[in-house]
C-alpha cells in the first residue's frame, strides 16, 4: 500500500467531499500533504492517528474553495468548521472532532514540534514539503517522484499563491497574509517541486 493512501470509511468520505468541492490543483495538493507528513512519520518513528491526519489533510484547504471562503474567518479556521461538520456525519466523538478542526487550524501557526502534537506537526511539515519545498531533500527521490506521477502538481504554486494573496487582501489580519508578507511568493518560486522532475 502507498503511504498517500488511506481506506477508512472516514478516509473515503473525505477525500469524496474534497474531490466534490476542490478541484484537482488543490486536491492533489492535499493527497500530496498526507503522503508528506506520513512519509515523514515513518521515517522519524513517530506514532500518529493515521485517519485522523488524512481526514485533516483532506479537507485542510476547503476554506479556500467559494463554497467554504468565510468573510470573517481565516481560511484555516472555516476549514476546521468543515473538518467538525463532515466528521460529526461520520460518527466521531466532539473531542476527535476538535482534533480535526485543531490539526487544520494549526498548520497556519507557528511550528509545533511532534511532541506537542503530532498531527498537527505532521500537516505542517507535509504542507510545507508541498508549498514551499521545505525538507523536500529528506525524502527519497523515487518516492516523491511516484507522489508527483500519481498527484501531478500542474499550476499549484501559482494557483495557491492566488488564492492565498487573495485572502490576504481581504482578511489583512490572518495567517495568510502573514504568510504573503513573510515572501511566499518567493518561497513558492524556489520550491524544487516546482521545477521538472526528472
Amino acid at each position: 500500500m502507498k503511504t498517500w493512501t488511506l481506506d477508512t470509511a472516514s478516509a473515503r468520505a473525505a477525500l469524496e467531499i474534497a474531490s466534490e468541492y476542490a478541484d484537482t490543483t488543490l486536491l492533489n495538493h492535499s493527497v500530496r500533504s498526507y503522503a508528506f507528513g506520513a512519509r515523514y512519520a515513518e521515517q522519524h518513528g513517530l506514532a500518529y492517528d493515521a485517519e485522523l491526519l488524512y481526514v485533516s489533510a483532506l479537507v485542510h484547504d476547503l476554506g479556500l474553495t467559494a463554497p467554504f471562503d468565510s468573510h470573517t474567518l481565516p481560511f484555516e479556521e472555516a476549514g476546521g468548521h468543515v473538518a467538525r461538520v463532515l466528521t460529526a456525519g461520520l460518527g466521531w466523538p466532539a473531542a476527535r472532532r476538535a482534533r480535526a478542526e485543531e490539526v487544520i487550524v494549526l498548520h497556519m501557526r507557528d511550528d509545533v514540534s511532534a511532541a506537542e502534537d503530532v498531527e498537527s506537526h505532521l500537516l505542517q511539515v507535509g504542507t510545507s514539503a508541498d508549498v514551499s519545498g521545505l525538507r523536500v531533500a529528506e525524502f527519497d527521490p523515487a518516492f516523491t517522484a511516484d507522489l508527483l506521477a500519481a498527484y501531478p502538481r500542474g499550476d499549484f504554486g501559482a494557483a495557491f499563491l492566488a488564492l492565498v494573496q487573495d485572502q490576504a487582501a481581504r482578511k489583512p489580519d490572518c495567517a495568510a497574509a502573514a504568510y504573503v508578507a513573510g515572501g511566499a511568493a518567493a518561497r513558492i518560486a524556489a520550491n524544487p517541486l516546482e521545477r521538472p522532475q526528472g
